[in-house]
């Protein structure tokens, strides 16, 4: 990597950090197809594994990375989907552990209004992805990572703030590098300032922080307030940080490097099938150009197609492309559209 030098002898290219749902999508197929309508209207529901960190190693995966999660899960049959799927896609699953009071996977809902429109409804009581606590965390698994990614909502609610707290410094001891996927859910947190405190905690101490604006704008509320894109990258590479990337939706999206550099993209024109998914999709793509020793642009434009081909389909997880999918739409894409379509 140009920017941020891993550990190439570690076995794990990436431990993933975070939330594990249970994804419920209107049905699609050749067998069944809601169309677009209010949720209080879909009979029929496709399930997946859902969350995104668990989207994104399992999109790592499919680029031929070595992935691992540490995580909680139910104990029980959603818990047994999770682990048999996180296995059969080459996920090791060694940090994954069960939840021994009930707790149960979050279950997400999602509504699909029209080809720009739609939410999701999520069941989180007594959610079992936030019980992982610092007993979970093993310095030995940490080592053997040349990357943690964390994800800002195991930050929500103790224990698991503790326990993302504990790997933040168990990576730094170790030297293993710190993906910081703000990935702000409003669910489970209590107010703004606690938000920004445990935010602004991990990014001071990541090598790669990536988030919206808005996610952004609540990890800095404490720290200096109403920051532009250049000064937000500024100062969190005056802490730690060698790549800052800051999204916009469908204005695109820029990387702001360590050494001054600033590289920006489009999305790719695509017709949408849901709203979200994407980012996931772009994380995974963009994780596989920078793992691979790419140019900064060339791992934005990889991730945009990834994102824009998520957005069309009509899951988070089983959709995902593989190396060649990805490379095969950028193609067409730019055969259609001309070479720079995704460039700004």
């Amino acid at each position: 990597m140009r920017y941020v030098e891993v550990d190439e002898a570690r076995p794990l290219d990436i431990v993933m950090m975070g939330r594990i749902t249970i994804d419920f999508n209107p049905a699609y197929s050749e067998q069944v197809k809601e169309e677009f309508k209010p949720l209080k209207d879909v009979r029929y529901f496709e399930k997946y594994v859902g969350g995104s960190p668990a989207n994104i190693a399992v999109g790592t995966v499919k680029h031929g990375l070595k992935a691992g999660f540490i995580g909680k899960i139910s104990d029980d049959q959603f818990g047994d989907f999770v682990m048999e799927y996180f296995r059969k896609k080459g996920i090791d699953t060694a940090c994954i552990t069960r939840c021994t009071g009930g707790e149960k996977l979050g279950l997400t809902f999602t509504e699909m209004l029209s080809s720009s429109k739609s939410r999701i409804l999520m069941y989180r009581n007594c959610i079992a992805d936030l019980q992982l606590s610092v007993d979970d965390i093993y310095e030995e698994y940490i080592r053997s990572a040349k990357m943690l990614l964390v994800s800002g909502t195991a930050l929500a609610e103790s224990p698991s703030r503790e326990a993302v707290l504990k790997a933040v410094m168990l990576a730094k001891k170790n030297n293993t590098r710190i993906l910081f996927d703000i990935d702000y859910r409003e669910y489970n947190w209590k107010n703004s300032d606690e938000i920004s405190i445990y935010y602004s905690a991990v990014a001071r101490e990541s090598d790669i922080i990536m988030g919206s604006r808005e996610e952004f704008d609540l990890t800095e509320k404490l720290v200096q307030p109403g920051m532009t894109d250049k000064e937000s990258a500024a100062y969190w590479q005056g802490c730690n940080a060698k790549i800052v990337v800051i999204k916009h939706g469908m204005e695109g999206s820029t990387a702001y490097t360590c050494d001054g550099q600033s590289f920006s993209v489009r999305p790719f024109p695509v017709t949408a099938r849901k709203g979200f998914g994407g980012g996931d999709g772009y994380g995974s793509g963009f994780l596989y150009g920078l793992y691979s020793g790419w140019e900064i642009i060339d791992c934005l434009e990889f991730g945009s197609a990834e994102a824009s081909m998520m957005v069309r389909a009509n899951n988070c997880t089983d959709a995902l492309p593989t190396t060649e999918e990805v490379k095969a739409f950028i193609r067409e894409e730019k055969e259609r559209y001309g070479e720079m379509i995704a460039r700004a």
